[in-house]
C-alpha cells in the first residue's frame, strides 16, 4: 500500500538457527478464486504439514518474528503468515501492527523481525529511492528484488497478483451523468465543467504532493484541478463522500479497500497506466531464506491466491463486517485448503 512512516526502535532478538534443517515434508498451495477460494480436497498436496520447521534431532522448532504495518491489509497478511508458519510447527512471535513502513523495514534490517509483506512500488520508490516508475508488474518485481538483494541483503519472494494502489473512484450515477469512465474523461470534465470535477482525498496522506500522486497524475494526463476543487477529509470519509456526491464527485481511494464494496464505488480506468503497481511480496533477510528454503515453496501458492478481489474481500471482512484479522486469515487459509 502507499506508505506512511514514523520511527520506532524495538528490542532486538536473535533468530534461533539450526545446523541441520529437516527436508521439506510437503508443498502447499491454494485457490485463486476469491476470498474463500475453492475448498481444496482432503489430502491435497497443497496443504501445509507439520514438522516442516522442527529442528533435526531436537524437540525445538524454528522461530520467526512476523512484522507488519498497522493498517488492515497488512495485519491480515501478517496473520496469514503467522498462522501458516504455526501450521508448519514453527514458533512464531507476532509483531504485526508494528507501525509504518519505515519502522517495519528498519526492524527487518535490524533483525528485530524476520518476515514482513512489502509492496513492490514501496520497495522501489521508497526503500531504494528510485524515481523512475516501472509500469510492468513483473519487471518492477524483478528490479526491486535484484537491487534490494544486492544493496541490502533483502530477499523478495514471488509477489501476489493483487495491486493495492491509488485510484480515482465515483458512484455509478456520477460516472454515468458526468460521462466519466477513465481519468482522461476526468481531464475533459475539468476543462469543460470544472465545477463538477471535485476531488476528495485523505488529509493524512501525501497524495496531494508526492510525485507519484496528484502532481504526477496531472502531468501525465495534461490537466490540473482547480485549487478549490481539492477537498481534504479523513480516509474513511473519502469513500462515503464520493458515494454521496455532495461535497465531492470523485475520491482518491485504494484499490483493495473493502469500503469500495460497502459504498458501491467504481474505479475510473487509469487509461495511461500512471499509478504505480503495489503487489505485496513476503520479504526477509538473505540468511533467513538460506537457512529456511521451505519458506519460498510454502508461501508461493499463498501469494498466488491473493489477487486484488481477494484482498478486497479480506479487507471488507475486517473493515465492514468487524471480524479480526486473525479470524479472517484463519478462514481464508482453511477455505483454500492450506490448513486443516
Amino acid at each position: 500500500m502507499i506508505p506512511k512512516s514514523a520511527r520506532e526502535i524495538s528490542r532486538r532478538w536473535a533468530l534461533v538457527l539450526a545446523v541441520v534443517i529437516l527436508p521439506l515434508a510437503a508443498s502447499c498451495g491454494g485457490s485463486t478464486s476469491g476470498a474463500s477460494g475453492g475448498n481444496a480436497a482432503e489430502g491435497s498436496e497443497n496443504r501445509i504439514t507439520g514438522d516442516q520447521f522442527r529442528l533435526s534431532g531436537t524437540q525445538k522448532t524454528a522461530q520467526f518474528t512476523v512484522g507488519s504495518e498497522g493498517f488492515t491489509e497488512q495485519q491480515v497478511l501478517g496473520a496469514i503468515t503467522t498462522r501458516a508458519l504455526e501450521a508448519a510447527d514453527a514458533t512464531v512471535i507476532d509483531r504485526t501492527g508494528l507501525g509504518g513502513n519505515e519502522e517495519v523495514r528498519q526492524a527487518l534490517l535490524d533483525e528485530e523481525i524476520d518476515l514482513s509483506w512489502e509492496y513492490t512500488a514501496t520497495g522501489w520508490l521508497v526503500h531504494l529511492g528510485e524515481t523512475r516508475s516501472i509500469p510492468d508488474p513483473q519487471e518492477l518485481y524483478e528490479s526491486v528484488a535484484r537491487q534490494d538483494l544486492e544493496e541490502n541483503g533483502i530477499r523478495w519472494l514471488e509477489p501476489a497478483p493483487g495491486n493495492d494502489t491509488y485510484a480515482i473512484a465515483a458512484s455509478e450515477e456520477t460516472r454515468r451523468d458526468l460521462g466519466v469512465q477513465n481519468i482522461s474523461d476526468l481531464g475533459r470534465l475539468v476543462e469543460e465543467r470544472p465545477e463538477e470535477a471535485t476531488l476528495c482525498f485523505n488529509n493524512e496522506d501525501d497524495f496531494r504532493t508526492r510525485f507519484d500522486g496528484l502532481p504526477g497524475m496531472e502531468r501525465a494526463y495534461g490537466f490540473q484541478f482547480p485549487e478549490e476543487n481539492l477537498i481534504e477529509v479523513s480516509l474513511d470519509a473519502v469513500y462515503g463522500a464520493a458515494a454521496d456526491g455532495e461535497i465531492c464527485n470523485f475520491g482518491v481511494v485504494f484499490t483493495t479497500s473493502g469500503l469500495l464494496r460497502e459504498e458501491n464505488l467504481g474505479l475510473l480506468d487509469d487509461d495511461k497506466n500512471f499509478f504505480a503497481v503495489y503487489n505485496p511480496s513476503l520479504t526477509m533477510r538473505r540468511d533467513t531464506l538460506e537457512n529456511y528454503p521451505q519458506l519460498e515453496e510454502m508461501f508461493a501458492p499463498i501469494a498466488e491466491g491473493l489477487d486484488t478481489e481477494t484482498l478486497r474481500s479480506l479487507n471488507y471482512a475486517v473493515e465492514v463486517e468487524g471480524k479480526t484479522p486473525e479470524a479472517v486469515a484463519e478462514g481464508w487459509l482453511r477455505d483454500n485448503g492450506f490448513i486443516e
